[in-house]
């Protein structure tokens, strides 16, 4: 069990990382506008952080 939940949290933080990079690259291309990228932004960030602040809670 503790296995598959490490194995979930590298998911996770190669998900966030990875949508930071492509969201940022969307809107450095101006394919996405700024009030568009900072909304999105904010909600990956913040989950994230929530989840890491719950998972060190947990320990």
């Amino acid at each position: 069990m503790k296995q598959l939940l490490h194995c979930m949290m590298q998911v996770q933080n190669l998900v966030t990382v990875l949508l930071t990079l492509g969201f940022l690259h969307l809107s450095i291309s101006g394919r996405l506008a700024a009030d568009q990228f900072l909304t999105i932004f904010s909600v990956v960030i913040a989950f994230y952080f929530g989840s890491q602040s719950q998972k060190n809670q947990s320990v």
